[in-house]
C-alpha cells in the first residue's frame, strides 16, 4: 500500500447522502483506511467529545460532510437549530482537526450561500454581495462561516503548519441515500415519491405546485463525491491558481439547468407513471432560476458525468430498493 492510500481519512457524515458517496468514491480509488462515527457515537456539536476523538484517532485527512439539513419547512420552523448545530459542528471539527495536526480538510457547503438575487449563473465572486434568501438564511450564514473559517486557518497557519483547508459548494443534489420523507424532502425525492405512489394507485393526474417555469440545476450525488475527491487531491499550486486566499471556495454543478416542468416529466418517465402532469399556478414558484457557474472547476479538469435521465433512473431504483 502506498503512503497516499494508507492515509487515515475521517469522513464526517458518512451515513448521509453525500458522505456515503464520498466513501464509495474513495474506496473505488483504493483507499481503505477510514475512520467514521455515527451521530450516536459522536455528537459533533460537543467540543470535548470531538477533541477526544481527534486526539485518539489522529486522522490524516478530513471530509466535512456532516450538517443539519432540511427543506424550506424545516429551515423556517427550526432556524435556531440550523444555525447553532451547523456552526458548532464546523467550529469543532475544523478547529480540532487543526489542533491534532490535520493538514488536508474539505468543507462541503451549499449553493444557498449566494444572494437571493445573484446574477445567473452564480459565480464564486457573488458571495457576500447581497441579501440571502430569508427562508434558509441561518443555514446559509453557517455555511459562509465554514468557508471563512477554512480560509482564516489557511491564512494564519498555511505557511507555519502546512494547513490546506478547501471548500466546495454543490448545487441541488439527488441520488442514493436521499431523504424521501413526504414533507421534509427536496424536490427530486419528493417527486419520485409522489409519482411512484400515483403509479401504484393508478391516479390519473399528478399536480405540481407552481407554473413549472422556474429553472433549477441538479447534480447526481456520486458526481458530487467525485468532484469533492478531485478538489481534495489537486496539488496546492493548481488549486491556488483558480482561487484566492479570501475567495477559495469552488462551485460544483452539472453545468446546465431544467425547468420544473421538464424535471417533472423526466421523473414521471423514470418512475413509469402514465398519467397526466398538471400545474397549480396559484401556488408559489420560488426563485425564477438557481444555476451555478462551475467554469472554475471545469477549467481545473472536472465535469459531471451522470445526466439527469441516468441519475433519476438510479435514484428511483434506490427508492424502491431495486
Amino acid at each position: 500500500m502506498t503512503q497516499e492510500f494508507s492515509q487515515k481519512i475521517y469522513v464526517a457524515g458518512h451515513r448521509g447522502m453525500v458522505g456515503s458517496a464520498i466513501v464509495r468514491n474513495l474506496q473505488a480509488k483504493g483507499f481503505s483506511n477510514f475512520v467514521t462515527r455515527t451521530h450516536a457515537e459522536l455528537d459533533l456539536t460537543n467540543q470535548a467529545k470531538v477533541a477526544a476523538f481527534f486526539e485518539a484517532e489522529k486522522p490524516d485527512q478530513v471530509y466535512l460532510a456532516a450538517a443539519k439539513v432540511g427543506g424550506i419547512h424545516a429551515n423556517n420552523t427550526f432556524p435556531a437549530e440550523f444555525i447553532y448545530d451547523n456552526l458548532m459542528v464546523q467550529n469543532n471539527v475544523i478547529h480540532q482537526a487543526f489542533l491534532s495536526g490535520v493538514q488536508k480538510l474539505l468543507f462541503l457547503g451549499s449553493s444557498c450561500i449566494y444572494p437571493k438575487l445573484a446574477t445567473q449563473p452564480m459565480s464564486e465572486d457573488a458571495l457576500l454581495t447581497g441579501k440571502l434568501e430569508p427562508t434558509n438564511e441561518p443555514y446559509a450564514v453557517a455555511k459562509i462561516a465554514g468557508i471563512k473559517m477554512c480560509e482564516s486557518y489557511n491564512r494564519q497557519y498555511g505557511d507555519s503548519h502546512g494547513v490546506d483547508y478547501r471548500s466546495v459548494m454543490p448545487t441541488n443534489l439527488y441520488g442514493p441515500g436521499d431523504n424521501y420523507h413526504p414533507e421534509n424532502s427536496h424536490v427530486i425525492p419528493a417527486l419520485i415519491r409522489r409519482f411512484h405512489e400515483a403509479k401504484v394507485a393508478n391516479v390519473p393526474e399528478v399536480v405540481i405546485w407552481g407554473t413549472g417555469t422556474p429553472r433549477r440545476e441538479f447534480l447526481y450525488v456520486d458526481d458530487m463525491a467525485a468532484a469533492s475527491v478531485f478538489v481534495m487531491q489537486l496539488d496546492k499550486a493548481t488549486y491556488d491558481s483558480q482561487t484566492m486566499p479570501m475567495q477559495s471556495h469552488i462551485n460544483v454543478g452539472f453545468g446546465s439547468d431544467v425547468t420544473i416542468a421538464e424535471l417533472a416529466k423526466a421523473v414521471g418517465a423514470a418512475v413509469g407513471y402514465q398519467g397526466k402532469i398538471g400545474f397549480d399556478s396559484t401556488k408559489p414558484d420560488g426563485a425564477p432560476r438557481k444555476w451555478m457557474d462551475s467554469s472554475r472547476l471545469n477549467q481545473l479538469g472536472w465535469k459531471a458525468q451522470v445526466n439527469l435521465e441516468q441519475g433519476l433512473e438510479r435514484a428511483y431504483n434506490d427508492f424502491i430498493g431495486a
